[in-house]
């Protein structure tokens, strides 16, 4: 699971997710991009189940960045204890995160196949999501598509000369 290494303070206020995103509201490393509608915290376990969905859907290829980090501890009181004794201890880590936000992006696949991985993902999240497109998103794609490709590289074939060199060297070709 996503969690700082370390944090300044152990506990946190909740705080207010009023107004939108003004940063992380653009599509900066990828071609297509999973937005967020609604304000709302995404648990670490909710980005894990929707990073797996995504890889799972696309079996290795292309490129996935994950755009938010849980950096905000949620406590909790154990059951059945009584009121007052000071606020609990910390149970789980959230991102925050306001309507824009770019939440995860994708790079090296086609639309079709993108499209159908965020939307896997966006189910796996606590908040409604919409699938954005980059404007160069084409030339995204030819950067990425051989980054981790599921098909098999075509073998390039040795020129007589370089392997004549090389069986006089004493090596393979």
């Amino acid at each position: 699971m996503l969690m700082p290494k370390r944090v300044k303070r152990r506990k946190q206020h909740r705080g207010r997710m009023k107004g939108r995103a003004t940063r992380g509201n653009e599509i900066t490393y990828g071609q297509y991009g999973l937005v967020a509608l609604e304000p709302g915290w995404i648990t670490s376990n909710q980005i894990e189940a929707a990073r797996v969905a995504m890889t799972r859907y696309v079996r290795r290829g292309g490129k996935v960045w994950i755009k938010i980090f849980p950096d905000k501890p949620v406590t909790a009181k154990p059951a059945e204890t009584r009121m007052g004794k000071g606020k609990g201890s910390p149970e789980y880590w959230v991102a925050v995160v306001k309507p824009d936000r770019v939440m995860f992006e994708m790079a090296g696949i086609t639309e079709k196949i993108a499209r159908e991985a965020l939307r896997l993902a966006a189910h796996k999240l606590p908040i409604k999501c919409k699938f954005v497109m980059r404007e160069d998103a084409q030339a995204i794609y030819e950067k990425y598509k051989n980054v981790i490709s599921v098909e098999p590289v075509e073998e390039t074939e040795v020129s007589e000369d370089v392997a004549e060199v090389t069986e006089e060297e004493g090596g393979e070709a």
